[in-house]
């Protein structure tokens, strides 16, 4: 293919390294900035690992989005950072991490008509056919959207893995297409979504193979021959009507930068040099 973006989900690798180095890390002033230092490294290495052509990172914004609208319990599980202190709460260190993007020369925003997810999504869905996409997350919501064409990534230094169609068949035995029912039966725990009761990762990816996707099945009902498995989810129809509203990515967000604006010029400036040009 042509091009190779790179889109990053920001909080998602922002937290993965304030909680993954393997201490607290502070600069002459007290300040922690294990964060900065962690988030800078691991997309030097993405760019090494992945040399793509074109560079964005879009982060969540404060003020949540429509899926709380439908589910007030969404991701309610999560802790409340206003309530840790300064050391404890990672993002305090991102006005450091957007002026080190700002210096590197790599595109950023926040997402606020919707969720990073979904602007990704529309990342993923609207580049055109000479574009190769590889999302960086550790968020299985982005697996829906593999294709032959847009690929995961989950960073862990050299031992990074690079999702396809076929480790998400191996894995959960559905096709990508279908993931996105396949959570909304099973549910998801990390975003406090429910499954539906007595049905488990085998019986989601059995149902989804012989009987398609979950609104076909509750459109035609009588297509699924057994009973008790059609009653159970005749009397789920409304949870499984709500969780794909939650999970689906649709790609109908708009996109922040275009294609051409997403070209990067900096990416050989060393961790530390950043750190010490951004004025930590």
């Amino acid at each position: 293919m042509k091009n190779r973006l790179l889109v990053i989900d920001g909080h998602n690798l922002l937290f993965q390294m304030f909680y993954g180095m393997p201490s607290r890390i502070v600069n002459r002033d007290g300040i922690s900035i294990q964060g900065v230092v962690g988030f800078i490294g691991a997309l030097r290495k993405l760019l090494r690992l992945t040399a793509p052509s074109h560079v964005c990172i879009i982060f969540d914004s404060e003020g949540g989005c429509g899926r709380h609208e439908l589910l007030p319990e969404y991701k309610a599980n999560r802790p409340d950072f206003s309530l840790v202190p300064e050391e404890d709460n990672p993002f305090v260190q991102l006005p450091y991490i957007y002026r080190a993007l700002d210096l590197i020369g790599i595109r950023h925003t926040e997402a606020r008509e919707c969720e990073c997810d979904d602007v990704i999504a529309s990342y993923a869905k609207r580049t055109d056919n000479d574009t190769e996409v590889i999302i960086s997350s550790f968020d299985s919501d982005y697996f829906q959207l593999i294709s032959n064409r847009v690929k995961v990534i989950r960073y862990r230094g050299d031992s990074s893995v690079i999702l396809d169609e076929r480790a998400i068949r191996e894995k959960y035995g559905v096709v990508p297409s279908l993931f996105a029912d396949f959570k909304a039966l099973v549910g998801d725990t990390s975003d406090n979504i429910k499954g539906v009761r007595g049905i488990g990762p085998k019986t989601a990816a059995k149902i989804l193979n012989e009987y398609g996707p979950i609104d076909e099945i509750l459109g035609a009902p009588d297509t699924v021959t057994d009973r008790k498995l059609r009653d159970k989810l005749e009397e789920a129809r409304e949870l499984l009507g709500l969780n794909l509203k939650l999970i689906k990515l649709t790609g109908e967000c708009p996109l922040p930068f275009s294609l051409s604006e997403l070209v990067g010029s900096r990416y050989d400036i060393k961790t530390m040099d950043i750190i010490r040009i951004i004025g930590l």
